[in-house]
């Protein structure tokens, strides 16, 4: 899991985007700065309300409509990754200065388990090379059921919309 982002990050990744904003004539608004710093100083998988509700609970004024906006942005210019774990709600992670990984999920708990594995890039040079393509990123996503039961049935019952094992080993 991601942890949060040093100070060098969120300030290159504020120039960034603050580059993107003008270049397209978008307003560069001090709320779609304050919810890209939210972002980046998030740990893991969120989802638009629980970027809105922390900035809410910390006193921050901003829509929920600015939320979703300057999320749609981010994703656009590369700062953040969109998922879709299986259900019909989106979740978004960072994905500026991040290691490349995939998920496995479990189908009964809802538990994310990132994971790198070297041999994932092997295969995808070895496909660009022999199908004359250029691929500009991947996303995997392992789906099936924790093998330890009795855990799974406790993230289960705990109702999180999302868990991550790095969170229970805390």
């Amino acid at each position: 899991m991601a942890h949060p982002a040093q100070e060098e990050t969120i300030t290159l990744v504020k120039e960034i985007f603050r580059t993107y904003l003008k270049e397209r004539n978008q307003r560069q608004t001090p709320e779609r700065f304050m919810v890209l710093e939210e972002i980046y100083r998030a740990e893991g998988h969120f989802d638009a309300d629980d970027i809105f509700f922390n900035m809410k609970n910390a006193g921050t004024r901003v829509s929920r409509a600015t939320v979703y906006n300057t999320l749609d942005l981010l994703i656009e210019c590369g700062l953040v990754q969109r998922q879709q774990f299986g259900k019909n709600q989106y979740y978004y992670e960072r994905s500026y200065a991040y290691q490349q990984h995939d998920h496995m999920i479990c189908k009964e708990c809802g538990v994310v388990i990132e994971f790198c594995d070297p041999r994932i890039l092997e295969i995808q040079r070895l496909m660009e090379e022999i199908h004359d393509f250029n691929v500009e990123g991947h996303s995997l996503h392992l789906f099936g059921r924790c093998k330890d039961v009795e855990a799974c049935m406790r993230r289960k019952e705990g109702g999180d919309k999302i868990k991550s094992l790095k969170k229970e080993e805390a």
